[in-house]
């Protein structure tokens, strides 16, 4: 009998990549995949380390996956990613019931390890970062039209406040090549949406070809039959070029969407975190955007209660947000990581203020998306279909203003039936905060 192997894929959709790489060794070597890991023979949890409460939820994770190990239904526990490669040795001493703790160069020979693990053997071991494998097939677990395409691995900003580049290393990009190889195959075999994602996705390509070139790998992915809809997430402000804007505001298969994230808006704050810019220079260049793209839909994430944050310099990031407006935005308190530069800096910020500083903003960008959603009222959409809600009995899905699993969703009916992946042309009838509600109009 085939042994089943589960796999717990925690954090951002970077480490998903990881996660089906390892999946489809794993199912190509004979080995049968559940998708509970209380169904399984064996869990492989791949942790995020990059806040508190990311590492509270992989220690969550591991501890409950211990319980079911003791009980008997789980024989086997694999635990990588970022929580493990920054811990190494600790995690491994802190985690008795894992049989395995490797490192994220190490996921490559995940079947190898595998296979010690099942002789009964415990295996601690931790490949330079740098081993990381950045190609190879993988097995989808998104819903099967849509997919990312990691364009790169590390990161060299070096933020204060940031742990992963002493997590992944330093940044490093995916041959173009084998990124369009990838985007085939994908394409080939059911796939429709692309996000292109890496740490600092409009860094790609500089550190091969001496200068950025994200816009020429969307030039070549709009060339790829079969798909419908490319996005960018995770372009940091300092890069955006008008050559990248020209090609998202000309090419008809990438969406109008683009993910910048700034932290902050106050120049002093934004220097103590290694970041570019201050409040006039960002306000000029998302008013540059608009311009150059219209009609572009703007998605930020900001960090209330840095170290030394005053209410003054809150207050200014409160009035930003208001006046900027921002399509999609998110807001996370503060999270003081040791290895950071900023774990040391004075005036470190209470966790209940910076949280509190969190919740005014969210606040207030809940008011602008209930705003955004009335203007849309009796507007004619398309929208992708992701599956059907029973409870409400109706189906949703996104529009191409919504990146997946971070966006909202619109809600629709329809007198015809649907399938996972169809497009469809929605009439916008009715809006809820963050999402809209509406009846199909075409097929």
């Amino acid at each position: 009998m085939a042994i089943k192997v589960g796999m717990v894929s925690l954090g951002c959709s970077k480490n998903l990549v990881d996660s089906e790489r390892m999946l489809y060794k794993l199912r190509s070597h004979g080995y049968k995949l559940v998708t509970e890991p209380g169904l399984a023979d064996v869990a492989i949890v791949n942790t995020c380390g990059f806040i508190k409460a990311a590492k509270e939820e992989a220690i969550d994770t591991i501890l409950e996956l211990g319980k079911l190990k003791e009980e008997g239904t789980l024989k086997k526990i694999i635990i990588t990613g970022c929580l493990v490669e920054r811990y190494k040795e600790e995690a491994a001493e802190q985690f008795p019931e894992a049989d395995a703790v490797i490192g994220i160069g190490d996921t490559k020979d995940i079947v190898d390890i595998l296979d010690h693990v099942l002789a009964d053997e415990r295996v601690v071991h931790f490949a330079p970062k740098l081993e990381a494998e950045m190609c190879g097939q993988r097995l989808l677990s998104t819903l099967p039209f849509f997919t990312y395409l990691k364009a790169a691995e590390g990161c060299s900003n070096c933020c204060t406040y940031c742990a992963i580049p002493m997590i992944r290393g330093k940044f490093r990009s995916v041959p173009m090549e084998d990124l369009l190889a990838e985007a085939r195959y994908l394409a080939e075999n059911g796939v429709t949406e692309l996000v292109v994602i890496a740490q600092d996705t409009a860094l790609y390509g500089k550190d091969i070809y001496g200068e950025p070139k994200l816009a020429e790998l969307l030039r070549e992915l709009c060339k790829i039959d079969g798909l419908r809809w490319i996005r960018t997430l995770y372009c940091y402000p300092e890069r955006i070029t008008d050559e990248l804007l020209d090609v998202i505001a000309r090419e008809d298969k990438i969406v109008k969407y683009l993910e910048i994230p700034i932290q902050h808006c106050n120049g002093d704050i934004l220097s103590r975190m290694n970041r570019w810019g201050d409040r006039e220079k960002l306000e000029a260049l998302f008013a540059h955007i608009r311009e150059r793209v219209p009609g572009i839909i703007l998605r930020t994430t900001l960090i209330t209660g840095f170290p030394g944050e005053t209410d003054e310099q809150f207050e200014e990031l409160a009035e930003f947000v208001k006046k900027v407006r921002f399509d999609r935005l998110g807001c996370f308190a503060y999270s003081r990581e040791e290895g950071t530069k900023a774990y040391d800096f004075p005036d470190q910020i209470d966790e209940e203020t910076a949280a509190h500083r969190a919740d005014i903003i969210m606040e207030q960008q809940l008011l602008i998306s209930s705003e955004n959603n009335e203007k849309l009222m009796g507007a004619e959409l398309e929208a992708v279909v992701e599956g059907f809600d029973r409870f409400g009995e109706c189906w949703f899905g996104r529009t191409p203003m919504d990146a997946p699993d971070i966006d909202g969703k619109v809600f629709f009916t329809s007198e015809k039936p649907l399938e996972i992946g169809d497009h469809v042309m929605i009439r916008i009838t009715d809006t809820l905060d963050y999402d809209l509600i509406g009846e199909v109009i075409s097929e």
